[in-house]
């Protein structure tokens, strides 16, 4: 079934994030504005932050940027974005069948066009939409470890069509309804984007699309186990770089 949307609810999950927050959300807020600007707008628009276990100025950096900001001690990838969502679904004061989420990182710079994206896709009937990741320029990543992961991330590709096989917190919309018969994000370390996409309802209409790749950091201290970040630092030990 096709509904309207008639608000949009952004989550970013943070822990010790102040020094690329104000970029992330910045790129945010130019996403949202091209949303108003064009045919895809919506009444309601809520960008959340769950600040996890900071000892920095993560949350006064989210408040700064505008961001309703929940700060909670749980040091968990999952149990961040849910209470982002959480809050986010709360705020909007619409039907989850009309509310669309979509979920980024606190070190990711999303394109102007990510949210209109999203709706588009969310208006052509699909109610959950698994984007792409680019690695961004900075900080530097070894071309060694860029190469390696190229070659592992896009193994299959062959046009623009691309179905991929990935799944990231990083670039990942769900319509409201869809994403709370999946249970939501579940409270665990990692892999609380992939448990999501799993416990979806069968019948739930999902696109793999690469159509608007999301720049996330290629930062080799990475903060979540298992994460993007664990995967490059062991590329790098591969290669030496």
């Amino acid at each position: 079934m096709r509904a309207a949307i008639d608000a949009l609810v952004v989550a970013v999950p943070a822990h010790d994030e102040a020094d690329s927050l104000a970029s992330a959300l910045g790129s945010i807020r130019r996403a949202q504005e091209y949303c108003r600007s064009g045919s895809f707008a919506v009444p309601v628009l809520k960008l959340v932050v769950a600040a996890d276990s900071c000892t920095d100025a993560t949350a006064a950096t989210a408040a700064r940027c505008g961001a309703d900001v929940v700060e909670i001690s749980h040091r968990m990838a999952g149990a961040a974005r849910s209470a982002a969502v959480a809050r986010g679904l709360e705020s909007s004061g619409t039907r989850p069948e009309t509310t669309w989420i979509a979920t980024t990182d606190a070190d990711c710079q999303v394109p102007p066009e990510w949210l209109t994206h999203q709706l588009r896709c969310a208006r052509q009937g699909y109610h959950c939409v698994l984007g792409t990741v680019r690695i961004s320029a900075v900080p530097h990543v070894a071309a060694g470890v860029r190469a390696l992961h190229d070659a592992h991330y896009f193994a299959g590709r062959s046009d623009a069509a691309w179905s991929h096989p990935h799944i990231h917190g990083a670039n990942l919309g769900i319509r409201g309804d869809a994403y709370l018969r999946a249970g939501g994000f579940p409270a665990v370390p990692h892999s609380e984007d992939r448990a999501l996409v799993e416990a979806l309802a069968p019948g739930t209409h999902i696109l793999r699309t690469d159509a608007c790749p999301v720049r996330t950091s290629g930062r080799a201290t990475p903060r979540a186990p298992h994460g993007f970040g664990t995967f490059l630092h062991g590329l790098g030990e591969r290669t030496g770089g």
